[in-house]
């Protein structure tokens, strides 16, 4: 039994926007230090039990570790040789963020050079050049990280009822999204888009994964998705019966709103239904080796 906290977009969406940020500096920061991994899968962040982490990135002949602590609300940076440098969050800018992290990763002899802009992001301003003041509710944030883990932990347990590939439990700081993402196994590579794109769907994907809602969908849902879509894909029947199917970018995206689980008498039972109806239906319609693919040693 799990215990989901309200998630009101509309008392936060100043503070989300902050975070997503600030959370974008640290991503890049991942993507530009870490070794190149399958999938893009060396640019996420990671739940930690106080927050979001980049684990560690190997540097030199150490390695490093940013982790954005959601109770304290610091972001603390340390290296293999034990030493570490911190610093407080509230009240800063953008562009302060940007430079307060950069100096305490130079401190600690770790030199990073990214593309300091916001990525996909309604922000189009340089992180160094964003001065503007920005909100940040340290109870929100405190909020998201208690459902971001009381999620993973279903999230894990998802996982742990599949023996093909698949993700970890982790964060996308682009789009701003916790996800798991399970593979058939076999190659369907994806023509056009970007090249992060083409490596992202260079096989058969069935996704699951929550946001906390953006300005195009103003409150937290789970979702899911199949790549390539089967026929079909809308007509698969979903639970909870609250669940139902949206369209985006053309193509069907099953939907769970947070609320909707949160207030259910079993949050977890009512987000792992969910999950699974997604996961079978649409392996089922697109002939994935189901059987072979499931854990049956759990």
């Amino acid at each position: 039994m799990i215990t989901l906290p309200p998630l009101p977009f509309a008392d936060w969406s100043d503070t989300r926007d902050t975070l997503h940020l600030f959370l974008q500096i640290i991503g890049k920061i991942r993507l530009k230090a870490h070794p190149k991994l399958n999938h893009w899968w060396h640019v996420t962040l990671y739940p930690h039990v106080r927050g979001l982490t980049t684990g560690r990135i190997p540097y030199e002949d150490s390695g490093f570790e940013i982790l954005y602590d959601m109770f304290d609300h610091e972001v603390i940076v340390g290296r293999n040789d034990g030493r570490r440098s911190s610093f407080a969050v509230p009240g800063l800018t953008v562009s302060q963020f940007y430079e307060t992290l950069f100096s305490h990763l130079s401190d600690l002899g770790v030199t990073v050079s990214i593309v300091a802009v916001p990525y996909d992001n309604k922000s189009k301003v340089p992180f160094r050049d964003d001065q503007a003041p920005r909100a940040y509710d340290a109870a929100a944030v405190s909020a998201f990280w208690r459902a971001l883990c009381a999620i993973s932990s279903v999230f894990e347990d998802y996982r742990s009822r599949f023996v093909g590939k698949q993700t970890p439990v982790q964060l996308y700081w682009h789009s701003f999204d916790l996800v798991v993402t399970r593979f058939s196994g076999r190659a369907h590579p994806l023509e056009g888009g970007t090249q992060s794109d083409r490596e992202a769907y260079s096989h058969e994907v069935i996704s699951i994964g929550f946001w906390p809602g953006d300005d195009t969908f103003p409150e937290a849902a789970f979702y899911g998705y199949a790549y390539p879509e089967p026929e079909g894909m809308n007509t698969i029947p979903l639970q909870p019966e609250k669940a139902f199917w949206a369209e985006k970018n053309g193509g069907a995206l099953a939907i769970f709103k947070y609320e909707d689980a949160r207030t259910s008498a079993n949050p977890a039972e009512a987000i792992s239904a969910f999950l699974e109806s997604l996961y079978e239906g649409a392996a089922n319609k697109a002939n994935w080796p189901a059987e072979d693919l499931n854990h049956i040693y759990r």
